[in-house]
């Protein structure tokens, strides 16, 4: 979600003609802090308005960010097919489940997975089939 700011002088022009120059110095929030700041957006009863004005930015802010992160997570998903074998499985293959890369890397596991080994695993492909 990095966004590419600014914290060049801008210049104003003053009623005598003289030019005044201000410096506009804008913050630069970190993923974590915008994170926290767009999962304060969700709480029940929240008003965007409110939480940008309590973090000192706009709301189209807020909306951006809502943007990038929404299309970062979506960047995450593949396309899922369900096959049928056919015949009624066997009891050692109920509940077995073939996760297919892109690479042509498939990972085969049962329903006993430890969770763990498996997020771990899929990290590993997913970085592999970038």
């Amino acid at each position: 979600m990095d966004i590419e700011q600014s914290n060049e002088p801008r210049m104003s022009a003053r009623g005598d003609g003289g030019a005044v120059v201000r410096v506009e110095r804008r913050r630069r929030w970190s993923d974590d802090e915008k994170l926290a700041i767009l999962k304060e957006t969700t709480r029940p009863g929240a008003i965007m308005a409110v939480v940008a004005r309590k973090h000192g930015i706009g709301t189209g802010q807020l909306y951006t960010w809502r943007r990038q992160l929404l299309q970062s997570a979506m960047a995450g998903f593949v396309p899922v097919e369900l096959a049928n074998s056919g015949p009624p499985a066997k009891p050692a293959e109920i509940g077995r489940i073939e996760i297919k890369g892109q690479g042509g890397l498939t990972v085969s596991v049962d329903r006993l997975v430890d969770r763990a080994a498996l997020k771990l695993v899929l990290e590993v492909v997913g970085e592999i089939d970038r």
